[in-house]
């Protein structure tokens, strides 16, 4: 019997890593871990990097109903919907195109969403930090937890999205979108007093090492 093998075969064999696509993916999950701990380091410490964290909110808290309406948008009654009908949406389209698995990437994206809750929640409790001077007596304002579900939910709306947008204007669109929406949550958030910036910025972390995450599980089912 011939062992010479079939083209066929041969093209249907996986193709191997490229190279550095591990070191790029140990960076794309290791960086925002590294600098979400450095941050909950300093919170809970009470280290000197909240004396800059402080004098920044000083200069940009401007209480306003434009800003509450922009820190609305990380809201749960409004990010997660966009994300719950995305998800629907993506999960239609790919049994509809006979995808294998078709809905493994809208139930991976609502899991994950689910997850941010089970680590901004305890991370609350332990960091126990007071709010700024714009809002009630309080603690428990670290992470943000509206910038991380604006994050969670809108970067997993677009992941999921991504394979049924045919055009790259569209693709660009689609990111710059939810870009701009966690941006806009971020700075209303901060504008009104609700979060200290560090709040903000290691919501960012969070949801960029949950996104990550995602993506690479996301790739590794696409092929």
């Amino acid at each position: 019997m011939s062992t010479r093998s079939h083209p066929e075969a041969e093209s249907a064999a996986p193709a191997p890593p490229a190279p550095g696509r591990p070191a790029r993916d140990a960076l794309l999950l290791g960086l925002p871990a590294l600098l979400l701990v450095l941050f909950t380091w300093q919170v809970a410490a009470e280290g000197p990097l909240l004396d800059l964290d402080e004098r920044v909110s000083r200069v940009l808290v401007r209480p306003g109903r434009g800003a509450e309406l922009l820190a609305e948008l990380g809201s749960v009654h409004v990010a997660v919907p966009v994300l719950v009908l995305v998800a629907g949406y993506a999960a239609l389209r790919a049994r509809s195109a006979g995808v294998p698995r078709w809905w493994l990437p809208s139930v991976a994206g609502l899991a994950l969403m689910a997850l941010v809750p089970l680590i901004v929640v305890p991370l609350k409790e332990w960091t126990d930090r007071p709010g700024t001077p714009a809002v009630p007596p309080a603690t428990g304002y670290y992470p943000s937890g509206h910038t991380a579900t604006a994050a969670v939910a809108y970067g997993t709306a677009v992941l999921v999205l991504l394979p049924w947008l045919v055009s790259r204007l569209a693709r660009r669109a689609a990111v710059a979108t939810a870009a701009t929406l966690l941006a806009a949550v971020s700075f209303g958030l901060v504008r009104r007093g609700y979060h200290w910036p560090l709040d903000v910025a290691a919501s960012w972390c969070l949801g960029a090492l949950l996104l990550g995450a995602l993506w690479l599980f996301l790739r590794r089912v696409a092929r």
